[in-house]
């Protein structure tokens, strides 16, 4: 039996109406925001907005821009003016009028290919009787005595390695674009020639690979008539190499670099690389992703779990520092730091047969010397995205075609492929670029 007085009854009675009138307002505003009445503007915060709610939402936080990205209109080549001739009521004579509005179109002509007949003229001097024959050069305009000037040899080149169309989707767009009938034969004669005249170019790259203080390098499949091989791909912010090789054994590193090369060579963890006696830098994305596959593998390791993330602590702060501003002694020693640091977490597991750390331990310590170049090296990256955006082109170049047919195919495709990926890192006009070299004489 309740024991307390009726004036404790009654206040608390009190108390109790006066929380409950809180509760019912709150109640009937959340309902008004939820079927978006009057109780509020926003819904409550576990309430996702309707769509038309969310626009008007994001107009209302959207800055404003500095400037318009609509469609600026291009200087026109022609004009055709539309107008009415007579008045479609009466029939008057229209005559005169002001611009309403206007609408661009931008089409593409419908060009017929230029087919120029050069003919020399032979005429006789009335005086001494000799023959004379202008002399025709060319030089400026086609390749030795191809019939194709060197704007179409470009934009064959062009098509081939940079949009990589087989050859048939090429003979089928000229002949669309232009109405060129051209054999798959003189396609290939032509982009044939191209590589031929670019000998030289390419050439100089390697020269410039060999120069350049920092080289990422990556290789990659290429059959050739049916035969396995590889292209080896050697690469700066500036210039792209590649060649094609039998054989993916470190003499092709050695003979590619030669005596020349004194700079940082960013790679794998392939053991070809390892014949260079410079400073490397190891790709720490291709260990980093080994680690993750680890991680995955054993997702209830605790130690694995662990382990992985100190070392992935450790790369964090050694990216971090090498962004910052510190002299070479600093960078030195703590390049020394981060290294020491690594081969702590490695060496406990190096050992352990029954650990499932210990191949991923026993690479770190085989490379520790090559995990840190970047932290006291300018311009050396941590990884080797370079080579592997380097060598794409030609991965999707082999699925198209599945390789090349003979020796002479496959060093035409390396060289368009070297020159076309320098002028387009150099930021150049491939076809303009193209168009020039093949117009320097040979």
């Amino acid at each position: 039996m309740d024991t307390r007085s009726r004036e404790e009854l009654i206040a608390e009675n009190s108390l109790l109406k006066e929380r409950l009138a809180v509760l019912e307002a709150e109640v009937e505003m959340l309902r008004a925001m939820l079927s978006g009445g009057g109780g509020g503007s926003s819904a409550a915060p576990f309430v996702k907005p309707n769509r038309q709610q969310r626009r008007e939402q994001e107009r209302a936080e959207r800055k404003k821009r500095k400037q318009s990205f609509s469609h600026k209109r291009m200087a026109a080549t022609e004009v055709i003016e539309h107008a009415v001739e007579t008045c479609p009521d009466c029939g008057k004579k229209l005559s005169g009028g002001y611009v309403h509005g206007r609408r661009q179109v931008i089409e593409i002509p419908q060009a017929p290919v230029r087919v120029i007949d050069h003919v020399l003229i032979a005429r006789r001097c009335g005086v001494c009787g000799k023959r004379h024959v202008p002399k025709l050069d060319l030089s400026g305009e086609v390749v030795g005595k191809s019939r194709f000037g060197i704007r179409l040899m470009s934009l064959i080149a062009d098509m081939s390695t940079n949009s990589r169309m087989p050859h048939r989707i090429i003979q089928r767009m000229l002949h669309g674009l232009y109405g060129l009938r051209i054999s798959l034969g003189e396609i290939s004669d032509v982009l044939h020639r191209v590589a031929e005249r670019g000998e030289r170019a390419y050439n100089d790259l390697l020269w410039e690979i060999r120069g350049s203080p920092v080289v990422n390098a990556d290789e990659t499949g290429w059959r050739e008539d049916g035969i396995n091989g590889y292209i080896w791909s050697f690469s700066t912010p500036k210039a792209r190499y590649l060649l094609r090789d039998q054989s993916r054994a470190s003499a092709v590193v050695t003979r590619t670099l030669g005596d020349e090369f004194s700079g940082v060579l960013v790679s794998d963890f392939y053991g070809a690389y390892n014949a260079y006696g410079g400073v490397k830098q190891r790709c720490w994305v291709h260990l980093l992703r080994d680690i993750k596959k680890l991680q995955e593998k054993h997702p209830e390791n605790t130690s694995v779990q662990q382990w992985s993330g100190q070392i992935k602590a450790i790369y964090d702060e050694a990216k971090e520092f090498a962004a910052g501003d510190y002299t070479q002694m600093e960078r030195c020693r703590w390049r020394q730091h981060f290294e020491t640091k690594l081969l702590k977490l490695a060496l406990p597991y190096r050992d352990a047969k029954a650990s499932p750390q210990r191949v991923l331990a026993k690479r770190i310590e085989s490379f520790l010397g090559e995990l840190f170049s970047f932290v006291d090296c300018d311009g050396v990256p941590a990884d080797n995205n370079a080579a592997e955006r380097a060598v794409r082109p030609a991965v999707i170049a082999r699925k198209v075609s599945g390789g090349s047919r003979s020796a002479r195919g496959s060093r035409t495709r390396m060289t368009l492929l070297s020159l076309f990926g320098t002028w387009n890192l150099q930021g150049n006009d491939p076809l303009a670029a193209c168009a020039q070299m093949l117009a320097e004489p040979a």
